[in-house]
């Protein structure tokens, strides 16, 4: 039997896990939680018409909170209603009205047993909150997988090499804070001297220029929740960190 998967947020980054799970076809259940019932019946209708017209067997649901607790895992992508001023390091833009929203989730979520992935920026410290607060076991978030699919990206493009051929991370806190591992990136097994200024320019500017020309980064992300959740639930072998 195939796990059930929770996602809390229908906005521009659940819709877009939502999507990817129905296609990939990870979990038989998938419940959508949102703060407004509206949206969460709008996007399980939209995504059972991608159900149906791909044939998949993942059947998406409007679901509340407390029906999560059956869940597998829950990915947490839910973001305030704020207005970010912050120019630089933006995602601690929203560290205080998500974290009144996280601090919500996560009492209500107190005593749940299962995974939980966070999406919400600041992702360390929203990371850290939920699992404070619930008292969860595992918690995770997904800003160093993010960080580290962009390096490889970067760094394939600027020495015109195949993504898959380099071996990189990025650790530490997403955003501008993070560690770039050059020492330890290789090509084809290979160290290789890294371009660090180039690249650190290009990753300090790729998330602003997406939320630029589409208002906000969503299949990134969700890119990162879908990597994370193969190794989360146990479809891939490998690790990821808390």
């Amino acid at each position: 039997m195939k796990p059930t998967v929770g996602v809390i947020g229908c906005g521009a980054v659940g819709q877009a896990v939502g999507a990817a799970l129905v296609v990939l076809g990870f979990c038989d259940r998938l419940l959508l939680v949102s703060r407004s019932a509206e949206q969460a019946a709008a996007l399980r209708d939209d995504l059972d018409d991608m159900r149906v017209a791909y044939g998949s067997p993942v059947r998406p649901y409007a679901a509340e909170i407390d029906e999560l607790r059956d869940c597998t895992t829950v990915v947490v992508a839910v973001r305030a209603q704020f207005t970010n001023s912050h120019s630089t390091d933006v995602r601690m833009g929203g560290a205080e009205a998500n974290s009144v929203v996280i601090s919500a989730l996560a009492a209500r979520l107190r005593g749940y047993t299962g995974t939980v992935l966070m999406v919400t920026n600041p992702v360390d410290l929203m990371t850290r909150l939920f699992a404070d607060v619930s008292g969860c076991p595992r918690v995770f978030g997904v800003g160093s997988a993010l960080d580290t699919a962009r390096y490889r990206l970067t760094v394939a493009r600027l020495l015109s090499v195949p993504v898959d051929a380099v071996h990189g991370h990025v650790i530490g806190e997403h955003g501008d804070a993070a560690v770039i591992c050059a020492s330890s990136t290789t090509v084809n097994g290979m160290p290789v001297p890294v371009p660090l200024q180039q690249v650190h320019d290009e990753l300090t500017r790729r998330p602003g220029r997406i939320s630029a020309g589409i208002s906000r980064t969503r299949y990134g992300p969700a890119g990162a929740v879908v990597s994370s959740l193969r190794l989360l639930l146990g479809l891939e072998g490998g690790r990821t960190s808390p």
